[in-house]
């Protein structure tokens, strides 16, 4: 009995997903209200799509970004370069919870050659 529980056991953790904090660093992007993606050296990462709920846990941690180096492009929105230490899905390209923020210049985005122009 024992054994067959341990088995249940390693089974269910085998299927359940682990997520590792990862440092992620690109443009930030807040084009409209509740839309933010972080796009990267290995692509976009969704952070809020708008009606979409509050977005993940640890958004607090965004400051006002027009606050420091910063593109507007539709009035109040836009986007800045930023590093985030992040837990991700990879299955759907989100962002599952932010740990940490920092905002850099936007010259270390700019001249970041793995990296595409913001949208």
């Amino acid at each position: 009995m024992k054994l067959r529980l341990a088995a249940l056991l390693v089974a269910a953790l085998a299927a359940t997903p682990v997520f590792a904090a990862e440092n992620r660093c690109g443009w930030l992007q807040n084009p409209t209200p509740g839309n933010w993606w972080l796009d990267d050296a290995e692509g976009s990462w969704t952070i809020m799509s708008q009606g979409a709920g509050e977005g993940p846990e640890g958004m607090d941690l965004i400051p006002d970004i027009s606050e420091r180096d910063y593109v507007a492009t539709n009035g109040n929105y836009g986007y800045a370069c930023a590093c985030m230490k992040v837990e991700t899905d990879d299955a759907d390209g989100s962002i599952t919870q932010i740990l940490s923020f920092r905002q850099l210049a936007l010259s270390k985005c700019k001249n970041d050659s793995n990296l595409s122009s913001p949208q």
